[in-house]
């Protein structure tokens, strides 16, 4: 049986307020929410008040002392609490079942075994730590007493195991990439290595913020607004600080030093686009696709953003001119990710994110979805929706000659795979409530002969036959 599909969950003003803030690139059909937070919503209010019992719980927090204090100030009083609480190594949230926070079943099962169980020694991820901020540009990082603390520890003659150990923390990171986003992976394999480690980082910091969201609770789990409050709070501690807490936050940290331009904020954004997920508080219907389109950017551009530091650019190129064809990308994954999951979103998370007005015009019900009836009414919606991820295939193309020149296979090469997931649908008869559309490796990797064609000069006077 179908769930209610009346939307439950954030206002029409709150979504108002958030949309009204993007800002349109080029004119397009882009938009970049980058730091939209409208503060004033129920779920950013949940938000910060799980940060503040948070910190009241570690018995740290002398909000007293902060009366009159300009916001500013508090939310830096905050951060710095939070730095104590590291250093005083209390651990909270899922950590408490002795894994890593955004580590669980799910992810355990999909790897093959525990993730960062090869470090049972918390001071040497902190003396790794420390060595890292040693190699750190001047002032990259702000003192605190914590990692001054940890500056302190001995690690002369060490130097090796500990680059060993981050090593490691980069090939664990590589197998989570594995498992869990093959077609992603394939792409990082054709990286300079310092290039694909540095997004292995990037992807298990995203997956382990995904986990927080999705993965089952049972009741005496601590809340999932308190796990990813305390999330935010690492993320900012490491970015300020360079302060870690596990082992698999050492290829972060040293991705954040090897690439000093890595913003915060894209990362920022994703954890609000993981709170447009959570229940009751987020958005489990979108009523527009300018409202999907802010998804979309949270939890998929972001990464765009996150890797753009990485890929670099080529000479007469700026991150400001490739950041609308990166936005692009990050849109069209996301929605060909919701077109091959539209019949297992529904029934195994109650979610529909096909925009309403969309299935109104096609005359598609929630009630059909649910029941995994495919009619003609579906496929015309489909095709529809197939054509605007294509477009946004389109637009980011454009941006592949501004990479540097090893970053523009792995990027043609993931794009044009993931691209296939849309031709699979229409094999399937736009089949996306009962059937799961799949690429299989052999046929990603036929395609990379054809993906380096299209990086050379010669691919725009001799397209391949298909492509425009």
């Amino acid at each position: 049986s179908s769930p209610s599909s009346e939307r439950v969950g954030r206002s029409n003003e709150e979504i108002e307020r958030e949309l009204s803030s993007g800002r349109i690139l080029e004119d397009g059909p882009v938009i970049d929410f980058g730091s939209v937070k409208d503060s004033s919503s129920r779920a950013e209010k949940a938000l910060a008040k799980a940060r503040e019992e948070y910190l009241l719980e570690l018995n740290l927090n002398t909000h007293d002392n902060l009366s009159g204090v300009q916001q500013t100030q508090k939310q830096q009083h905050s951060q710095q609490i939070a730095a104590a609480a590291e250093e005083k190594g209390i651990i909270k949230g899922q950590q408490q079942q002795n894994r890593l926070m955004g580590i669980n079943d799910d992810v355990v099962q999909e790897v093959g075994r525990e993730v960062g169980a090869f470090v049972s020694d918390p001071t040497l991820v902190q003396k790794c730590a420390a060595y890292l901020r040693s190699t750190a540009p001047t002032n990259m990082f702000e003192p605190h007493p914590s990692t001054e603390s940890t500056s302190s520890l001995d690690y002369t003659g060490e130097e090796e195991s500990l680059k060993s150990l981050l090593l490691e923390s980069y090939m664990e990171s590589g197998l989570v990439t594995e498992a869990f986003a093959k077609t992603f992976y394939l792409g990082t394999q054709l990286l300079p290595k310092d290039a694909q480690e540095a997004i292995w980082a990037v992807y298990v910091w995203c997956r382990r913020t995904d986990e927080i969201v999705d993965a089952p609770r049972s009741p005496t789990d601590v809340s999932m607004l308190t796990d990813l409050s305390s999330w935010e709070i690492r993320l900012e501690n490491l970015f300020k600080y360079g302060m870690v807490e596990d082992v698999m936050d050492l290829p972060l940290l040293d991705c954040k030093i090897k690439y000093p331009n890595l913003p915060i904020e894209p990362f920022v954004d994703m954890i609000r686009g993981m709170l447009m997920d959570i229940p009751d508080l987020g958005q489990d219907r979108y009523d527009t696709f300018e409202e999907l389109h802010l998804y979309c950017y949270r939890v998929a551009g972001t990464v765009g953003l996150m890797s753009m530091p990485v890929f670099g650019c080529a000479p007469g190129y700026t991150e400001a001119e490739a950041k609308e064809p990166a936005l692009s990308l990050g849109v069209a994954f996301q929605l060909t990710n919701i077109l091959r999951d539209v019949g297992e979103d529904a029934v195994k998370r109650g979610r529909v994110y096909l925009p309403r007005e969309d299935m109104e015009k096609f005359g598609v019900t929630e009630e059909q979805i649910f029941a995994r009836r495919v009619d003609d009414n579906y496929v015309a919606l489909m095709k529809y929706q197939i054509e605007r991820a294509r477009m946004y295939y389109d637009r980011a193309l454009r941006g592949v000659p501004m990479l540097s020149e090893y970053s523009r296979l792995p990027v043609q090469s993931s794009l044009d795979c993931y691209g296939k997931i849309l031709d699979k649908i229409e094999k399937n008869g736009y089949d996306s409530l009962n059937q799961r559309a799949y690429v299989s490796k052999w046929e990603k990797l036929a395609e990379i002969p054809f993906s380096w064609y299209r990086t050379l000069d010669i691919a725009k006077i001799l397209p391949l036959p298909g492509d425009k």
